[in-house]
């Protein structure tokens, strides 16, 4: 399971007033993780990613929560070594500073929200 990710250009986001299919704003690239900007500002971001068959993102640990749908096919989240499966239309939220890999057995689709503003404001 190589990582192999392609990502839009930093500051391309989603024309702003235009209607869009989310599901239809990203392919899928063999072989690859592809991840399109729909958001992007300094207190969070919304990516659409694609991952084909057999790719893997690498362990990572955030400080923020991040909100996960999937939006087409099926993937595996591990939460702290936990295995999750989710279909389309399922989500999850990966805890701030838990260990998380994202998995693909079969291609699939989701949508990553990531909000990095109010946490001071949480008891």
């Amino acid at each position: 399971m190589e990582e192999s990710k392609k990502e839009t250009p930093k500051n391309l986001e989603l024309d702003k007033g235009k209607i869009f299919i989310v599901v239809e704003i990203i392919e899928y690239v063999p072989n690859s993780v592809l991840i399109k900007t729909i958001i992007k500002k300094s207190t969070g971001n919304i990516t659409a990613v694609s991952f084909d068959s057999g790719e893997a993102l690498a362990e990572k640990i955030s400080p923020f929560d991040t909100f996960l749908q999937i939006i087409d096919g099926k993937a595996e989240i591990l939460i702290d070594s936990v295995s999750h499966l989710l279909s389309v239309g399922e989500s999850i939220i990966i805890p701030a500073h838990a260990r998380n890999t994202i998995v693909a057995k079969v291609r699939f689709k989701m949508i990553s929200t990531i909000i990095k503003s109010g946490y001071e404001d949480v008891s």
